[in-house]
């Protein structure tokens, strides 16, 4: 099935869809003896969730930027370099921004997710809200259970500009009336919520229908988005693709910085279509 790319909007997040570890091995003086640690070791939160969160989002309990300082980082092309360099800044996973996000509409449901800035040349639907979960290493799961995530030690934005990387939300009420939410990616506090503006009656109609026809959280979608590409999602989206069909748009990157998008269906919660980015 053909991937679809998502719609340029403006205005929500709908609308702009985003170790060397360890001690070596060292050879000791008698027989076979071996020791380890050779002088050098290797090397969260929000308040409480509401209910509904809870049941939608997975926790997690390390932030993005502690893993992305030991990727390797030789031969990355102009866009590999700016997914590093931004993801090394976030410290809020895209699991506790969509809590925040949530916390803030009393009912609400999540319906786009994106780290601002983030591909957005090439994502035609990213608001650039972050997401960033899970491990690439093979050793760390980086569903949504996984506890490490992309990150570094404050390396600069892309753009170099000291700006927070931030977290663009829209949150969905049951009528369909949705709200933007733009929360900090370093702090985790709330920057922004406000109604989505220009809303006819036609959009929440449409919003309305999707969140109650998705029997499928983004939870489940992450997971089945992260059992075929371990990585940090970085964006994810209730949309429609080409066949009309409801799905849930993961974005996740890898360790080698490559991007993929899944599209997960929302009702069956099975793969529709890949596509990796490896610009």
């Amino acid at each position: 099935m053909r991937f679809e790319p998502r719609r340029n909007k403006t205005v929500s997040p709908r609308t702009r869809r985003l170790r060397v570890a360890g001690g070596t091995l060292c050879a000791a003086a008698l027989a076979a003896t071996l020791v380890t640690g050779c002088g050098q070791d290797s090397g969260d939160e929000t308040a409480a969730a509401t209910s509904e969160a809870a049941k939608v989002l997975p926790n997690q309990t390390t932030s993005p930027s502690e893993s992305v300082s030991g990727s390797p980082s030789a031969q990355l092309t102009e866009e590999q370099t700016e997914r590093k360099e931004l993801l090394s800044t976030v410290k809020v996973t895209f699991d506790k921004a969509a809590t925040t996000a949530i916390g803030e509409v009393s009912g609400g449901k999540l319906t786009d997710l994106d780290l601002e800035g983030l591909d957005d040349e090439d994502d035609d639907d990213a608001t650039g809200s972050p997401s960033p979960t899970g491990s690439p290493t093979g050793g760390t799961s980086p569903s949504p259970e996984g506890t490490s995530s992309p990150g570094g030690t404050g390396s600069p934005s892309p753009s170099g500009s000291s700006a927070s990387p931030k977290w663009v939300a829209e949150v969905v009420e049951k009528d369909g009336t949705a709200h933007n939410v733009t929360i900090d990616a370093v702090s985790g506090d709330v920057i922004d919520f406000a109604p989505e503006a220009g809303q006819s009656a036609a959009d929440k109609q449409e919003l309305a229908a999707q969140i109650t026809k998705a029997t499928q959280t983004p939870q489940q979608a992450a997971k089945v988005a992260l059992s075929r590409q371990k990585g940090w999602v970085t964006s994810m989206a209730l949309d429609e693709n080409d066949s009309q069909v409801l799905v849930w748009k993961i974005d996740v990157v890898s360790k080698g910085w490559n991007k993929t998008t899944f599209d997960v269906d929302a009702v069956k919660g099975t793969v529709t279509n890949e596509q990796i980015d490896e610009d």
